[in-house]
């Protein structure tokens, strides 16, 4: 039975742009509804992507949104997504398609065999010929060290400053210390060196790429298609139906390096 008094506002702690800030948050359902922007405030499910069930009752939240005005906690939009497999529209709302660039798995030899080019094959094995080991591990200190490394690799990615350049062991340990219950780090490494990592979500049928990190000083040894190799074999082996990496396009944005990649 849902509570007809008005829910507490909190604050909660988000990572937004790489940065951990707080912001105006619900509970609703189990679910934080935070509320972010300036002129336009939107109100949207935290980490919804990595949640582990969709949100239920849509209109129950307008109503406790609509309630909580008068408390301070002003929303102009409520945005919520559907999950796969759903690729129909549940509910009569305006709303918009997205793109997501996920794999449909069926087993981990269709995947490799009948649907990677050749390319794609080729640039995963060349990373094992060129030293590559790729391993599952724990969020320890030795790996934090690592990470930290992998963030100072480069202060410029994909043409844009990357938010995580040179930060502290601490931040880095909060940054990966989500979802640590359902979740992997899986690992390339070059002799002892951390060269590559991806951390994967788990969510029921659904696994989703959280981080996929990379030092571009490695880039001639392909560690990112052999974690995305070890990650689609390792859901296959979690019976996983769909594994999901952000969006297939951003925006206006046409062919690039990522659109490839994806």
């Amino acid at each position: 039975m849902k509570d007809n008094q008005a829910m507490a506002i909190t604050n909660l702690e988000i990572s937004m742009r790489g940065r951990w800030v707080r912001v105006p948050a619900l509970d609703i359902g189990g679910k934080s509804i935070v509320v972010t922007g300036s002129l336009m405030k939107l109100a949207v499910i935290h980490d919804e992507e990595w949640l582990e069930s969709e949100l239920d009752d849509p209109e129950w939240c307008v109503r406790e949104l609509k309630t909580c005005q008068a408390n301070g906690l002003k929303a102009d939009i409520f945005t919520f997504a559907q999950k796969l497999p759903a690729t129909r529209p549940k509910y009569p709302y305006a709303m918009e398609w997205d793109s997501v660039a996920a794999i449909r798995l069926t087993s981990f030899t269709d995947w490799w065999e009948k649907r990677l080019p050749q390319e794609t094959r080729k640039n995963a094995r060349r990373a094992a010929k060129r030293g590559v080991v790729v391993r599952i591990q724990i969020l320890d200190d030795a790996m934090i060290k690592g990470i930290v490394a992998l963030n100072n690799d480069s202060p410029i990615r994909q043409g844009v400053a990357f938010s995580h350049y040179g930060k502290t062991p601490d931040e880095v340990r909060k940054d990966y210390s989500s979802f640590s219950d359902r979740s992997d780090l899986i690992c390339a490494y070059l002799g002892d060196e951390l060269i590559g990592l991806m951390k994967v979500v788990y969510s029921g049928e659904t696994a989703a790429i959280l981080y996929l990190l990379t030092k571009s000083s490695h880039y001639d040894k392909r560690p990112a298609n052999a974690l995305i190799a070890r990650a689609v074999e390792r859901c296959d082996q979690r019976g996983i139906s769909y594994v999901t990496y952000g969006k297939y396009r951003y925006g206006n944005k046409g062919q690039s390096s990522l659109l490839e990649f994806l």
